[in-house]
């Protein structure tokens, strides 16, 4: 079995307004309803597990009406990595052999991105998606230039990231224990930390993050086109 993973328990209200930015329209819907329908129509996901913060359960109830290959929905924790956890623990029942575990503001995943995924899982036990950096890059202080910074080998990371679902959950379980100080920003560092290969799979540019008005405009501009 493989399972979507969605994080969705975040508070980003970085786009202004009373709403969480998943819960935000585009296109006339949810951007978390269109991150789901792009993970749940791919023919080799078996099930979406979105995980929600509390305070939002009539918002999500409202977003996926309908929706089909969805799980009950699981809450969040007070950080990524705690929501990861916790949504890793909680479809554990279902002993998924893989676990794709992606952004609720990223709509535009495309599903050659995530056969790719799927495929390098194969291989080796965790992958992420990711495109390598076109610009030149400088290292600034105070407003000036201290460096410029050779970006060979560089790329930005994004999501899917995917894993063999019982070493990433070995791995952020090792992680509570083995670094309680540490804050892992994504499931591919908490996948280093065990020791694990994880190889990189090239994305897309369309599969950005929504975390702006631009991006929001950018996306509403790629609807229309």
């Amino acid at each position: 079995m493989n399972i979507a993973m969605i994080v969705a328990a975040g508070r980003g209200y970085r786009l202004g307004g009373p709403l969480p930015k998943q819960y935000l329209t585009l296109g006339g819907q949810p951007i978390l309803r269109r991150t789901i329908t792009a993970l749940a129509s791919h023919k080799e996901i078996d099930a979406v597990q979105v995980l929600i913060h509390p305070d939002d359960t009539a918002l999500y109830e409202a977003a996926v009406q309908g929706l089909e290959k969805l799980r009950p929905v699981l809450f969040g924790g007070a950080t990524r990595q705690d929501s990861a956890r916790l949504g890793l623990e909680g479809i554990a029942g279902l002993k998924p052999e893989k676990v794709l575990i992606h952004d609720a503001v990223r709509p535009f995943i495309a599903p050659e991105t995530i056969t790719a995924v799927l495929e390098a899982l194969e291989r080796v036990p965790a992958v992420i998606v990711g495109v390598p950096l076109a610009d030149t890059l400088k290292r600034v202080e105070n407003g000036v230039i201290t460096a410029t910074v050779d970006r060979a080998g560089l790329w930005r990371a994004q999501t899917p990231q995917g894993f063999r679902y019982a070493d990433i959950l070995a791995g952020h379980r090792h992680a509570v224990v083995s670094a309680p100080g540490v804050e892992f920003t994504d499931d591919s560092m908490i996948a280093e930390h065990a020791g694990m290969r994880v190889e990189m799979v090239a994305g897309t540019e369309d599969n950005f993050k929504i975390t702006t008005a631009g991006d929001l405009a950018r996306a509403e501009f790629m609807l229309r086109g």
